[in-house]
C-alpha cells in the first residue's frame, strides 16, 4: 500500500512513517499544506493521512481542493480538534474517516487498511476521458493539467477556471458563472477576484499556443491557435 502522510509535527511524522513502513507500507511524507496537493497529484497514493493543522494551507482547504480536482483517494483526517462540529466539517469536505489526537498507532493502521480495502473493493465509475484544447490536456484520473507532456504549475483556482473554459473551447463562459465555479460558496470574496485569477492564468498561458480571451459583455473564452 502506498500512503501519503501530511503532518507538520516532526516527531509524530517520523514516528508514523517508521511504524507504518515497518508494517509493509510505502510512506511518503509532507509537512506543509501548500505542498500537499501537488505532491498528492504527482504520487497518486492509495490512502492519504491528513492533519488539519498545517502551515500555510489548512488541511480542510487541501482536502476541498483535492476533491475539486477529482482526486478520489480515501482520506483519514488527523486532528487535535475533537468537537463534533469539526468532525462534520471534515466529513463534509470529503474525508472518509476521522481520528482525533492522541490516538493509538494500531488503531491508525487498522483504519488506514480498512479505507484501502473498502476503496479497492468498491465499484468504480467509468474513467472520464481527458479533455484537450490545443497543447493543453486535463487528466481526470489524477486531476492534473498538462501543457504538452509537462504538468502545469497552476493553483486550484486557476485549475478550476481552466477546466470550466476547456469544457467550452471557443465559446464564451460568463464571468458570473466562472466566479461560482472558482469561488464556490465564498460570499466574502469580491466579485472582481475572478479578474485576478484570469490575469495570472493569462500570463502562464503566454506563448503556449492557447489564448485566454475577454469578450466584453459575454465573459471569457479559451482559444487554441490554429
Amino acid at each position: 500500500m502506498h500512503l501519503l502522510l501530511v503532518e507538520d509535527d516532526l516527531t509524530l511524522r517520523a514516528t508514523l512513517q517508521r511504524s507504518l513502513s515497518r508494517s509493509g507500507m510505502r510512506v511518503d511524507v509532507c509537512h506543509d499544506g501548500a505542498l500537499a496537493l501537488p505532491l498528492w497529484q504527482s504520487l497518486l497514493p492509495d490512502v492519504v493521512v491528513l492533519d488539519l493543522n498545517l502551515p500555510n494551507v489548512d488541511g480542510l482547504d487541501v482536502l476541498r481542493s483535492a476533491r475539486q480536482a477529482s482526486l478520489d483517494t480515501p482520506v483519514l483526517l488527523l486532528t487535535a480538534r475533537g468537537t463534533v462540529g469539526d468532525k462534520v466539517l471534515g466529513l463534509n469536505a470529503g474525508a472518509d474517516d476521522y481520528l482525533p489526537k492522541p490516538f493509538d498507532l494500531d488503531e491508525l493502521e487498522a483504519r488506514v487498511r480498512a479505507l484501502h480495502r473498502r476503496h479497492s473493493n468498491s465499484p468504480r465509475a467509468p474513467a472520464e476521458d481527458s479533455v484537450r484544447v490545443g497543447p493543453l490536456r486535463f487528466e481526470p484520473a489524477n486531476g492534473a493539467m498538462y501543457l504538452r507532456q509537462d504538468i502545469m504549475d497552476v493553483t486550484p483556482r486557476e485549475l478550476a477556471l481552466l477546466r470550466a473554459l476547456m469544457a467550452k473551447p471557443g465559446h464564451a463562459v460568463a464571468k458570473e458563472r466562472l466566479f461560482e465555479i472558482v469561488f464556490p460558496g465564498e460570499d466574502h470574496v469580491h466579485y472582481e477576484a475572478i479578474e485576478v485569477v484570469v490575469h495570472r492564468l493569462r500570463k502562464k498561458l503566454a506563448d503556449t499556443g492557447v489564448t485566454l480571451m475577454t469578450l466584453r459583455g459575454l465573459g471569457y473564452l479559451l482559444k487554441a491557435s490554429s
